[in-house]
């Protein structure tokens, strides 16, 4: 396997990063979140979803492993790493780190001091890997959530990086 690449993501990765969000989202999410929630979140909301935000924005980077996208990163402008996403079989690799850092990267040279992302409550394995990679658990945080234009609470956690 070669090192990945990091690149802006563009139309042809439409798919790619929609499968992976739709099925990363799918392994933690349901019973976690509101059933509703859960309901709205098909591979159609997440295809327009990702359609929308890397045909509107810049926020989108893709992890591209040997030509296949292998994951991806969604920051906005509120200094917020909104989406952080690894394909399952590049899950344990390098990519989860290089994404990571890519976003912490993105987020201080768009002036930002302290970068934020939250986890769903109970996603063990992402709190970990946030926790080693220096990020503070800054406890719980009802995270404000609209799918398919209804709104959700999605109970989560609030993880804080000092950038500067």
């Amino acid at each position: 396997m070669s090192d990945p690449i990091l690149r802006p993501a563009n139309a042809d990765d439409v798919e790619a990063v929609t499968a992976i969000f739709h099925e990363g989202w799918h392994d933690v999410h349901p019973g976690r979140v509101p059933d509703g929630l859960t309901e709205r979140r098909t591979p159609e909301a997440f295809h327009d979803r990702v359609t929308q935000r890397i045909a509107e924005t810049d926020e989108t980077t893709v992890a591209e492993v040997d030509g296949t996208v292998a994951g991806f990163i969604m920051v906005n402008d509120e200094g917020e790493a909104e989406q952080v996403y690894v394909d399952r079989a590049f899950r344990g690799t390098t990519v989860a780190t290089l994404l990571l850092t890519e976003a912490e990267r993105q987020i201080a040279a768009a002036g930002h001091d302290v970068a934020f992302l939250v986890v769903v409550r109970g996603n063990d394995r992402a709190q970990a890997f946030y926790a080693r990679q220096g990020w503070t658990d800054e406890g719980d945080y009802d995270y404000p959530v609209q799918a398919l234009g209804e709104d959700f609470i999605s109970p989560c956690r609030k993880y804080t990086k000092r950038l500067r």
